[in-house]
């Protein structure tokens, strides 16, 4: 009697990453695998360690804000904007209102650069090597845009406590409406060349969905919450800055799938262009370029005047700065700061020409002096790309943090991965790690 013998089948350990491309070199998922099918998954973290949190208790309050561009690199303005306004808030003082505008244009050109990097990305990722390209064209007429007001187009560190680095420049409000009929250009052509593309659609519809029940279990935000059917978003539910002024839109979807989130992307940059637009036309109106006395110097004469006494109606006079100090004049500085000389750097022409604030800047620049929040702690959070990003800090009374803790919107996606692909296939794992635009510098702090 011949007896059959029963087939046994033994499932696969698989490492995705950190060397695959898709994985962007910084994460790693193991996966068991029943052929092509994923079983089971393990995510692990930690190829990217930034040691952020440690390093801004080792600078000053000011000194972190460099610190800040290399969390969410890919739109740093936002990273800026919060931790500028959580210790502001342990300060208790207000920026002014032009300043709010400003950083609210600020954020949400740097929101639609991040939005244009992670569907140009993901697409990519799936062979729509086309779309990819359109939107990085898209993404470099905004960055050139972040480097005229900032002087530089990745780690901007733009902000500063009490306000920002330096005005808009002239003609800003015109550069925008310009580049922003070519962004929106691309963004119907990209809509043409994948939202009802059936290969596309076939790739993302119905892959990685998350239920609304799971996405709020694991503490999701942002566009991945909203791709879940709940219109959570920090600039409309806990307003700060001016958002409160202006008149927005938060896009949902239903599904929770990668289609659902792409979908969301795209009409949030719409949404943006939307509020950078009334900013900009809400703004108040900034200063003149000269001052009443008509009256420009360059810094090295003011300096040399000052040194021999020379310092009769110098505050009238205003400098000539070189381009990378542009937008500081006082006229502007007054506009873009608030007026607390405890925690903002004075104008150049104050540093130049009097003592007054040449000993300003030292008191705040000196180490062991600087700026000096009460003994306390503080929570702030701001709408990020990817969600809400949180800044928590604790102040000892001295000039450094005794404390800066972040809560990235990143983590908790990357926590639902395996979630997410269980079930699906190999190939599913791409789009999906691709639509939850994990930034490993937010991640793994």
């Amino acid at each position: 009697m011949r007896v059959k013998s029963e087939t046994v089948t033994e499932t696969m350990m698989l490492n995705m990453g950190p060397s695959h491309p898709a994985m962007h070199g910084v994460i790693r998922i193991i996966l068991e695998l029943d052929g092509e099918n994923v079983v089971d998954s393990d995510i692990e973290i930690g190829y990217l360690h930034r040691a952020f949190e440690k390093e801004a208790e080792n600078a000053t309050y000011n000194q972190v804000f460099p610190y800040t561009d290399r969390l969410n690199y890919v739109s740093p303005v936002i990273n800026n904007v919060g931790y500028a306004l959580a210790v502001e808030k342990l300060l208790g003082i207000e920026v002014t209102e032009r300043c709010k505008y400003i950083r609210v244009i600020m954020s949400e050109i740097s929101r639609i650069c991040d939005h244009l990097t992670c569907v140009g990305a993901s697409a990519m990722e799936l062979g729509a090597m086309t779309a990819f390209l359109y939107m990085i064209k898209a993404r470099e007429f905004l960055w050139e845009l972040l480097e005229q007001v900032t002087g530089a187009r990745l780690t901007i560190a733009y902000c500063r406590v009490g306000g920002v680095k330096a005005d808009l420049p002239e003609n800003f409000e015109q550069e925008v409406t310009e580049r922003f009929v070519e962004v929106r250009k691309v963004l119907n052509e990209v809509h043409g060349l994948l939202t009802k593309n059936r290969i596309f659609v076939d790739r993302v519809d119905g892959v990685g969905v998350i239920s609304k029940e799971d996405a709020i279990s694991f503490a999701f935000t942002g566009p991945m919450l909203r791709a879940c059917g709940i219109p959570y978003d920090v600039r409309r539910n806990h307003p700060y800055l001016t958002y409160d002024q202006i008149d927005f839109d938060v896009p949902t979807e239903t599904t929770g799938d990668c289609y659902a989130r792409y979908l969301v992307r795209m009409e949030e940059m719409e949404q943006s262009m939307r509020i950078v637009e009334q900013a900009l036309r809400k703004m108040p109106e900034g200063p003149t370029n000269v001052d009443h006395a008509g009256r420009i110097m360059q810094p090295s004469e003011m300096v040399d005047a000052a040194k021999v006494g020379k310092t009769r109606d110098m505050k009238l006079v205003q400098l000539e700065l070189s381009p990378n100090l542009e937008g500081s004049e006082r006229q502007q500085h007054q506009q873009v700061n608030a007026l607390a000389k405890n925690v903002v750097l004075p104008a150049k022409e104050d540093t130049y020409g009097n003592i007054e604030g040449l000993m300003n800047h030292f008191m705040l620049i000196m180490e062991g002096w600087g700026i000096r929040p009460p003994v306390g702690e503080v929570y702030q959070a701001v709408e990020g790309a990817n969600g809400e990003l949180g800044f928590y800090i604790v102040s000892d009374g001295t000039d450094k943090p005794y404390r800066v803790r972040v809560r990235p919107p990143c983590f908790a996606f990357t926590a639902a991965i395996p979630t997410m692909i269980k079930g699906g296939m190999v190939a599913d794992v791409v789009p999906t790690f691709g639509s939850i635009n994990m930034i490993a510098g937010e991640l793994d702090r």
